[in-house]
């Protein structure tokens, strides 16, 4: 109704000045009177009421389209009525619409393309490590170790590519099984032992043995590397520790939390760790950071039905807690 009665007001001003410029021409001819410009004012508004209520049956339906927010694409078309302007209207939404799904289409068809392309590459990079992780694994010395090192930033950076590009089709690349959390942290943690050794850190685990996850080892696993090589990459003093604690909560769920000894996160950055591309102050001091490993943390956490949090006190400590909703004790 608002809409067409702003659409209405240009015809409403006009029919108002021809009514007084009418009215002032009775005037000035010396007419019979007030009564008879009054009694003609009053027909003529009566005829344009009666315009304006056929006017506004007669399209009711395509101005309440007009000011309706379409939930979905398929709700995207004109009015349902058959008047020229809504036909029209329908004709051309329609048209529009068919050219989006086909611009849509072709860029989705390029993505994944794009995609398609992404995991090759990674997959054909990898078989060039592991060769050369093979022809330097006998060798002793400084060079060979810095190579091995070298190798595993490699590897870690290749993953993230391949898991950053893979978190949209999620759903049709995981496992769902019931795992022993413990069994998972110390495989992880002994995948991640050469890291472990060149920054003279130790992992020390708390899990209580009894405690199995529902969730997917694959993406865990590489949930659990990301958390590693932060702790690790933000502790700076050696000797330090990792400490895997895993706990049943109060509502029956497995708990597990990750805490280092490094520098922790400035509170002021607590609120945007998990935001895509975001160092904060620490990334102007460590130049790895690249701001996407918390931010893949929390997108596959989620995807997997995990909960996760973080928590830092600057200059001393950072805890990530991740919490599984499927969770289970078993008998030993």
């Amino acid at each position: 109704m608002k809409l067409f009665v702003r659409e209405q007001i240009p015809l409403i001003v006009v029919y108002l000045a021809q009514l007084i410029l009418i009215t002032l021409v009775y005037r000035l001819d010396g007419g019979s009177g007030v009564s008879v410009s009054l009694y003609a004012a009053l027909l003529s508004t009566c005829l344009l009421l009666g315009y304006l209520a056929y006017r506004y049956i007669s399209n009711r339906t395509f101005y309440e389209r007009l000011e309706t927010v379409p939930a979905s694409l398929d709700e995207a078309g004109g009015p349902s009525q058959d008047s020229p302007l809504a036909v029209s209207l329908r004709g051309l939404l329609g048209s529009q619409f068919r050219l989006y799904k086909n611009d849509l289409h072709s860029y989705r068809h390029k993505l994944e393309e794009h995609i398609h392309f992404i995991n090759q590459w990674v997959h054909g990079m990898k078989t060039p490590l592991s060769v050369i992780h093979l022809m330097i694994q006998d060798k002793d010395g400084p060079p060979f170790t810095a190579i091995g090192d070298e190798l595993d930033r490699l590897k870690k950076g290749l993953d993230t590519v391949l898991y950053t590009a893979r978190l949209d089709t999620f759903e049709h690349d995981f496992y769902v099984e019931r795992l022993d959390l413990e069994t998972l942290v110390r495989g992880v943690t002994s995948e991640q032992k050469r890291l472990f050794i060149r920054n003279r850190i130790f992992p020390t685990i708390k899990i209580d043995e009894r405690i199995a996850v529902t969730t997917d080892e694959k993406w865990l696993s590489f949930v659990l590397t990301q958390i590693i090589t932060n702790a690790i990459r933000y502790t700076t003093e050696v000797g330090k520790n990792v400490y895997f604690h895993g706990y049943i909560q109060e509502e029956k769920r497995a708990v597990l939390e990750i805490r280092d000894e490094g520098v922790g996160i400035p509170a002021g950055d607590l609120p945007r760790v998990f935001d895509p591309y975001f160092t904060g102050v620490n990334g102007r001091t460590f130049q790895e950071s690249t701001g996407m490993g918390l931010y893949l943390v929390k997108q596959i956490c989620g995807k997997l039905g995990h909960e996760v949090s973080i928590c830092s006190e600057e200059g001393k400590s950072t805890t990530v807690r991740i919490v599984f909703r499927e969770s289970y004790l078993t008998n030993m």
